[in-house]
């Protein structure tokens, strides 16, 4: 005799068998009847409350990035599906497979202008690789699994939309998941492309090792690489925490979101060994007559961002072991050991700021405080703006267990507090931080009440400046007039506080000690509002210190800005050697 379930239900069990542990989202008319499955499977689904749509779908694509998990929410019909955007983009950009569930009118009023209904299919088409409404309660389980499929397989998202009365209809209890049969394979590189990039290797005198977060997983590797031929190791900002923040090769980021040492090394290299990363500003800051070396897992990212002499289809780890087999060892250059010397003056510099007394606070001491109690297994999530630029440079990560997540190609504004809601939620036993400037904190500080609701122990740090600070300067850079970047000020420990959190206002530098002690003890989240200086981080990307470029007024100007002592440049460190 046929058993039979409620479609709803049925759905929710092709989830569970993909290993989806919670769903994000927030209830509206049109989901009631996936709510209704929700309650029913309760013991073995969680439903996870969230204050804004968006705050559900970026904290999907969190949870994704961080597990390689597919990450699902929903939102209901109209603005509950519009508020999904930005999570669901973040997540296509920077591939982070996740699917999202959108409630529709009951069927019967679909393309009548019932209240609330949209035309769904034609929004979601370009965020998403997959994009279905839901034709017959029978066919929702399947359309699920489809959707799960195409996530994992693309690394991207999945959009399902249902009409509301389908999750409670009666069909055949049946096996609707495909999940015991998904497999994912190893590409392995060709022997003869590999061969070839390793005569560029040898024959280079100038070598640059670029990995991005296709490289995850293979951080051994990329050392083993590194020192195998001499090249100094930059990372895209994804990939942060791929190697220790302390590794001895490792120059930092590219780009604006930078270190001096990287962006130097990358202007004078004459090769880039490129793998696993899609840098986007490679027209900009990648030499047009360097040597390029791309591997990927992809066909259609090879010679993509610069002009390529040997391609790799193939795996990062895979790659990097037949690199390392088929060359021979390279003893370090001139080029290689100015490197690491620009290195070593790079952060020496930037850690004679950590013990400053400057009030307002500058950034340095507050990381000092967070690398201080960092734990070994601690996962940090970096909100947009100049935070990133600040977390880049001053985390010192471990290169093993500690993990970090922003919003790396999106770069949308209010990723920190759903990023730390994924984080906890997945890994309770762990420590989170989020960090964040008060703009993009302030978007989505509501959502501190759910860390409350679940009881989650995060510590949000929010750098107060007052100022769109990343903007200012990119409206500095353009000459214009700062305008429409000045914030007005807020005590956001206090607004954590109304919500039922532990509230921290910093305006000196000797309470962040003690503050971050007792965050490091608290049992539930944690807002620490710190007060820092509206000052520019030093621009990486835009440094006026080259003679051959700029008066020696200028430099003085611009050294006495930033502060800038006892760094040469790096040519200046070649000459030298």
């Amino acid at each position: 005799m046929t058993k039979y379930i409620k479609a709803g239900s049925a759905m929710l069990k092709v989830l569970e068998s993909w290993g989806v542990k919670r769903l994000y989202g927030l209830p509206g008319g049109s989901f009631n009847s996936i709510m209704a499955a929700l309650y029913e499977r309760r013991d073995s689904i969680d439903y996870i409350q969230g204050r804004h749509e968006e705050v559900g779908a970026l904290a999907a694509a969190a949870e994704a990035k961080l597990t390689g998990r597919v990450g699902v929410c929903f939102g209901t019909a109209g603005p509950g599906a519009t508020h999904l955007f930005n999570g669901l983009y973040d997540a296509m950009m920077d591939r982070a497979p996740v699917v999202a569930l959108v409630g529709q009118v009951v069927s019967s009023s679909m393309n009548y202008d019932a209240f609330q209904e949209l035309n769904e299919n034609p929004m979601f088409a370009d965020v998403s690789i997959y994009n279905r409404t839901v034709m017959n309660p029978q066919s929702l389980p399947h359309v699920v699994d489809e959707a799960l499929r195409r996530a994992y397989e693309r690394k991207s998202v999945a959009v399902v939309t249902i009409p509301v009365e389908y999750g409670l209809a009666e069909i055949p209890d049946l096996a609707y998941s495909s999940a015991g049969a998904y497999r994912q394979a190893t590409v392995l590189p060709d022997e003869k492309d590999v061969a070839e990039a390793v005569k560029l290797i040898e024959a280079a005198e100038r070598p640059v090792l670029f990995a991005g977060q296709g490289a995850r997983g293979a951080g051994e590797d990329l050392l083993a690489l590194s020192r195998h031929y001499s090249m100094p190791i930059v990372l895209s900002v994804p990939a942060k925490g791929l190697v220790a923040d302390e590794e001895e090769n490792f120059l930092g980021m590219a780009a604006r979101l930078s270190t001096k040492p990287a962006n130097e090394a990358l202007a004078a290299c004459d090769l880039i060994v490129f793998i696993g990363s899609d840098f986007p500003f490679a027209r900009a800051f990648f030499p047009a007559e360097a040597r390029f070396v791309q591997v990927d897992i992809e066909s259609s990212k090879l010679g993509r961002r610069h002009q390529t002499d040997a391609a790799i289809l193939g795996d990062a780890g895979e790659t990097m072991r037949l690199m390392v087999k088929l060359g021979a060892r390279k003893e370090p250059g001139p080029f290689f050991r100015a490197c690491l010397e620009n290195s070593r003056n790079w952060r020496k510099w930037q850690r004679s700021f950590e013990d400053r007394g400057d009030v307002p606070l500058r950034a340095e001491p507050i990381f000092k405080e967070i690398n201080r109690i960092a734990e070994p297994g601690a996962i940090f999530v970096t909100d947009v703006g100049n935070s990133t630029i600040l977390a880049v440079r001053l985390l010192n990560l471990n290169g093993r267990d500690q993990l970090f997540t922003t919003s790396g190609w999106f770069a949308t504004m209010g990723y920190g507090v759903p990023g730390g809601i994924a984080a906890a939620l997945e890994y309770p036993e762990r420590q989170v931080f989020t960090l964040n400037g008060d703009g993009a904190f302030a978007m989505v500080m509501q959502d501190i009440i759910t860390q409350v609701k679940y009881g989650l122990k995060v510590i949000n740090v929010v750098f107060s400046n007052d100022s769109l600070g990343f903007i200012e300067a990119e409206q500095e850079d353009t000459g214009q007039d700062r305008f429409g970047v000045l914030l007005a000020g807020a005590d956001m420990a206090k607004a954590g506080e109304a919500m039922g959190a532990k509230g921290f206002s910093v305006t000196r530098p000797e309470e962040l000690p003690e503050v971050f002690d007792q965050a490091k003890r608290a049992e539930g989240p944690v807002v620490i509002d710190v007060k820092i200086d509206n000052k520019r981080p030093f621009p990486a990307e835009a440094m006026i210190l080259d003679p051959e470029k700029y008066s020696a007024e200028e430099i003085e100007a611009f050294k006495k800005r930033y502060e800038v002592n006892q760094m040469p440049l790096l040519k200046e460190l070649m000459a030298a050697i």
